[in-house]
């Protein structure tokens, strides 16, 4: 806690000084709000209950998107690295693929899935899979190579020195993509709700902005940066725990 009381003090500070600009400067609240404005919308919304049908929707999404995102990026990186001459095939399409702007396939994905969560998901998901991919083959080709000469000496197989070896040491790597995954499948959630998301928290800052509710785009704002902010701390959580258990092994 005293490692974090810096933060929290510049934080403090920040927030007071927000107020004190929107209150003694003539500020508009429809430009900026003050934060009390902002924190006794997110209490209303928090009291009456509208937020949370849309908060829950946004996390299905996210936990949809990360976990495809997370199967199939990992499994491709496995796959790419376990099979050099496919790697060098197939990465640059891998590649090309991800320098299309997601929110501009966002209308393709409302024409083939409909609006709902499925877009949504897929955007995500999409997001999610470079990450996991990149960081996956990244650690399963940088072994050190006596480390793999030590096991094909003692006669292990592919699949052997796949999982007691490769994998294991190439844990803190992918923990890392893991890591910028999940921040990315926030982004991807709320960003797939812009497009067609008729629920959601990116669907509800849409209709704030549609009718110019600038202290609830700010109040969105907030829940979002708080979610994205727990779920990070709970990916490293979750990653203290799983190296720790691979170092004892």
């Amino acid at each position: 806690m005293s490692a974090r009381l810096p933060s929290l003090l510049l934080l403090a500070a920040l927030i007071a000084g927000w107020e004190a600009w929107c209150q003694l400067g003539g500020l508009s609240p429809l430009v900026l709000p003050p934060p009390s404005a902002v924190l006794a919308t997110l209490w209303s919304e928090i009291a009456t209950g509208r937020l949370w049908p849309h908060l829950a929707t946004t996390a299905a999404e996210m936990a949809l998107g990360l976990a495809i995102g997370t199967v199939v990026g990992l499994g491709t990186g496995i796959l790419l690295a376990e099979v050099p001459a496919l790697g060098r095939l197939l990465h640059p399409y891998v590649l090309a693929s991800q320098l299309v702007p997601k929110l501009a396939l966002g209308p393709l994905f409302i024409i083939w899935f409909g609006f709902g969560m499925t877009p949504t998901v897929v955007i995500t998901a999409l997001i999610c899979f470079f990450p996991l991919m990149e960081n996956t083959l990244t650690g399963l080709t940088e072994i050190d190579p006596a480390r793999r000469e030590l096991f094909r000496m003692l006669g292990a197989s592919r699949l052997q020195t796949l999982l007691r070896l490769k994998l294991p040491a190439a844990l803190p790597v992918i923990m890392a993509g893991l890591r910028v995954a999940v921040v990315l499948a926030l982004v991807g959630a709320v960003v797939g709700e812009f497009i067609g998301g008729r629920i959601g928290l990116g669907a509800s800052i849409i209709a704030a902005q549609s009718v110019m509710d600038s202290s609830l785009i700010f109040a969105l704002f907030v829940v979002i940066t708080a979610l994205g902010m727990l779920l990070y701390e709970a990916v490293r959580a979750l990653e203290r725990r799983v190296l720790h258990r691979f170092s004892k092994g």
